[in-house]
């Protein structure tokens, strides 16, 4: 690794001369990326996409979980590990911020563009390693579930949250659950924080894509962790009331991952 100042800010220079230079951000660098997430946003708005792409699988969980008392303790992991998928689904968000930012005129419509992309495969395949991520949270959640608590599904939700808040084994299963869900959340975040943004801007393929995401994670460690707990906040709020903050939130926040990308990759 190599360093070089260039107008009094740090940039990191990795030894393969293909790869891009990543530059070390600020604070300040966060809260403008949110910002102009915001203004791309209100170029463009997405939230009825978003609400299309939310309710069919909140409402499915739903009915899942009212069906049968089995699903109950898979409903948190379930929702919680949806946000691992977060940087596929805002792929076309990318793609709209892309065109805008050079100087195009933009409707939600071309959220689907990211079709047309010579990255597309890649993108596929990225998404597919996501979804392993996912599908891995859920299982290894189920695990948890079962070794801390037992397994058996539970009489009904009260009897559940009961459980879950005035035992042992409740508080061990929120325990080990989150710490071993904030590793499989920072994994994503190391591998696709500016991984997708990566591949549509200059379609470097996959693992190039990886390789630069997870040297932006480590030239901007506590600023990037600080980027995951604003994702994790606003997605949080997002969801109150009934999820529909998210069709709002989600895509304020893929917007923003562009921006953060541009700031940070040169």
């Amino acid at each position: 690794m190599a360093q070089r100042i260039s107008g009094g800010a740090v940039f990191i220079a990795d030894r393969d001369p293909s790869m891009p230079m990543i530059r070390q951000i600020s604070v300040a660098d966060l809260f403008q990326a949110l910002g102009k997430g915001v203004e791309d946003f209100l170029a463009a708005p997405t939230q009825l996409l978003f609400l299309g792409l939310i309710y069919p699988v909140v409402g499915g969980a739903a009915a899942a979980f009212a069906a049968q008392t089995d699903v109950i303790p898979m409903l948190y992991p379930l929702i919680a590990g949806i946000t691992l998928m977060g940087p596929l689904a805002a792929v076309g968000l990318y793609e709209v911020s892309r065109q805008r930012e050079m100087g195009r005129p933009v409707t939600w419509r071309n959220a689907f563009d990211v079709r047309h992309s010579p990255a597309l495969g890649s993108v596929a395949w990225l998404g597919a390693l996501l979804l392993t991520l996912f599908v891995g949270w859920l299982a290894v959640a189920e695990r948890i579930y079962g070794a801390t608590m037992g397994g058996l599904p539970p009489a009904d939700s009260m009897e559940f949250l009961r459980q879950l808040i005035s035992t042992r084994e409740g508080w061990s299963m929120i325990i080990i659950g989150n710490a071993v869900g904030f590793v499989f959340a920072l994994t994503v975040l190391c591998l696709t924080v500016v991984s997708f943004p990566f591949l549509l801007h200059r379609n470097g393929g996959i693992w190039r894509a990886i390789k630069v995401s997870v040297l932006a994670v480590r030239c901007n460690p506590a600023l990037m962790l600080l980027w995951g707990l604003m994702v994790a906040g606003l997605l949080l709020l997002g969801c109150l009331p009934l999820f529909v903050g998210l069709a709002v939130v989600m895509p304020i926040l893929g917007h923003a991952t562009w921006h953060l990308y541009r700031a940070m990759v040169v």
